[in-house]
């Protein structure tokens, strides 16, 4: 059983190790401890959450060892728990790890006391760590691949007893990107749009979901990719509409275009999506679509578009030409390129 299912089941651990880089999954795992474990009335009595950047562990380790003042259970959250982690503290928070040691091995049973910290790893040499690792409940936010996305997003839906199809889907990564937090934003709108009929379609997606930054400068490149250009310009001026800064434009589609030629470099070399994903620390939906751009441009055309790029930026950063007039000039320029 899942450690979700048993938390909605009431089957408590009394020590949880939660950490990754998902922060939605952090924060939902969270939430449901806290619904699940109190009433709304005790909450005021028995939930706890400490700082551990902030407040020495031995002041939290009281606090679960102190018998619930009203109800059966305390919940006591540990946020950012560096003990157990390589980094260095920031601040000179001293910590008796020696009586959290003993507490991991004779926990309260009256208290449930959750380590949260947002970090891809974990220190597996420290004594403090591996005794979590045997004594708790571990759950590991990390990110989702695309498939795990898929049935996430599905799963969302159909808790609702509604159902989208598998073209929205692929539509709203594109749109939305693989952020948990963005996608659950959109998939909540477009739920209570479809409330009566049950069914999100890609034309629905398409028409309600909004646009990044990011993704309007990846559609953007797109449009130069299939020589739209009046499409080109209708995006820029979208975004200058919203305040949208001529540098900032700029280094993101400075990054794209980045990531187009480390991708098709990599990929010229043998390697598939998912190791350069890995290799560029990506996640592997992002390098899927930036390899869809690589195979319409050759290593020539990226040369000069980065060439281009870089003399834009010192435009930019120098005054030689007004900001909007020297990004409208590098947007010519992509246009007068022999795209393959």
């Amino acid at each position: 059983m899942k450690p979700w299912e048993k938390i909605e089941r009431r089957q408590f651990s009394p020590l949880y190790l939660l950490y990754g880089t998902e922060g939605f999954i952090i924060n939902e795992t969270k939430q449901k401890l806290v619904t699940n474990v109190l009433t709304e009335e005790e909450m005021d009595f028995n939930l706890s959450v400490y700082d551990m950047e902030e407040t020495p562990v031995e002041v939290a380790i009281e606090d679960a060892e102190t018998f619930p003042f009203f109800g059966e259970r305390k919940l006591v959250f540990l946020n950012n728990p560096i003990f157990l982690t390589t980094e260095k503290s920031k601040e000179k928070v001293e910590h008796n790890l020696k009586k959290l040691e003993a507490y991991i091995e004779t926990p309260a049973p009256y208290s449930i006391l959750v380590f949260a910290g947002n970090v891809e790893k974990l220190d597996e040499r420290k004594k403090l760590t591996k005794l979590l690792k045997k004594n708790a409940e571990i759950i590991e936010a990390k990110k989702l691949t695309e498939g795990e996305l898929r049935i996430w997003i599905r799963g969302q839906i159909e808790a609702k007893s509604q159902h989208i199809d598998e073209k929205a889907i692929e539509l709203l990564l594109s749109l939305v990107g693989t952020d948990l937090m963005n996608i659950h934003s959109e998939l909540e709108k477009l739920s209570l749009y479809v409330e009566d009929s049950k069914m999100i379609t890609a034309d629905i997606v398409e028409r309600l979901t909004s646009r990044s930054l990011e993704q309007n400068i990846f559609d953007l490149v797109d449009k130069v990719v299939q020589r739209k250009m009046e499409e080109v310009f209708r995006i820029y001026y979208d975004l200058r509409k919203q305040n949208e800064e001529p540098i900032k434009i700029l280094a993101l589609l400075a990054s794209q275009f980045r990531l187009i030629y480390q991708v098709k470099e990599l990929m010229k070399r043998g390697y598939g999506q998912q190791q350069i994903a890995s290799i560029l620390k990506m996640h592997p939906f992002r390098v899927k679509l930036a390899s869809g751009q690589a195979r319409s441009f050759t290593e020539k055309e990226l040369g000069k578009i980065i060439h281009f790029l870089a003399q834009t930026d010192e435009q930019i950063k120098t005054g030689g030409s007004g900001r909007e007039v020297s990004l409208e000039l590098f947007l010519f320029k992509l246009g007068h390129l022999k795209i393959s």
